[in-house]
């Protein structure tokens, strides 16, 4: 194959790919809740975006999530760059379970770990709904369970078994953010999910708290090093899992 063909078809390859993300908004919009936070919240996201030198034409997203402090931060950048810094921040109106990972279904557990958005639901029992990729590689590895449960969303309302409830109106603004990513080619959108915000001292306070719970400690201890490593760098974590489930960063 000549070197003109061989660059046509990696430049067809690659405007198709682009392509296939442009419509994602567009897709999205036969939805009718979906026009709905584009009726109601698209200005207020606009000058959100704005007051941070972005728009949506070129907005990534990174998300955070605490269960102690029940807060979830948006954290954005442009695309093509790779700093990311907070733009917003939300309650989680509700929390099941406990402070630890969740390891099995039924066990009400809000996941703690390094995720994605892999699912995007407009039409869910709970409004607008974000699911995330639990259960990931370290997980299953981690889980003795037969089952380990899924379906795992950032969705509307305020009623919740694992999920990260955000109320519907809420929700409407979250889900903007994260369709305008996608729409813009961003194609993995991280969410880390903390036990608690993993300051040093918070730290050990928890670990004084959960002492007689080497396990749970040996977790957190992992997680940590993303947490650290995160907020000196700023910048989306490449996260691979080792053999006994433990993230390696």
């Amino acid at each position: 194959m000549n070197t003109n063909k061989k660059f046509l078809l990696t430049f067809i390859a690659f405007a198709c790919f682009n392509c296939a993300f442009a419509q994602f908004l567009q897709q999205q919009k036969q939805y009718g809740r979906v026009r709905t936070a584009l009726t109601e919240k698209e200005q207020i996201i606009k000058d959100n975006l704005l007051k941070h030198n972005l728009t949506t034409d070129n907005v990534q997203i990174l998300i955070i999530a605490y269960k102690a402090e029940k807060q979830l931060e948006i954290y954005a950048c442009k695309k093509g760059e790779s700093i990311y810094k907070q733009i917003a921040v939300y309650d989680v109106c509700a929390l099941s379970g406990q402070l630890g990972a969740k390891r099995m279904q039924g066990d009400g557990q809000v996941p703690e770990g390094f995720y994605q958005i892999d699912r995007f639901n407009p039409a869910s029992n709970f409004y607008l709904s974000l699911g995330i990729n639990y259960p990931n590689q370290s997980d299953k590895k981690k889980s003795k369970a037969a089952r380990l449960g899924g379906d795992i969303f950032i969705h509307g309302s305020c009623v919740t078994i694992g999920c990260l409830p955000m109320t519907n109106d809420k929700i409407k603004e979250i889900y903007l953010y994260v369709i305008y990513a996608r729409n813009n080619g961003q194609k993995n959108i991280p969410v880390y999910i903390f036990p608690f915000r993993m300051t040093d001292s918070n730290f050990e306070t928890y670990k004084n708290r959960y002492a007689q719970n080497k396990e749970l400690i040996d977790f957190w201890t992992n997680l940590k090093i993303g947490y650290d490593k995160f907020f000196i760098d700023k910048k989306a974590l490449k996260i691979t899992v080792d053999a006994i489930g433990d993230y390696v960063f």
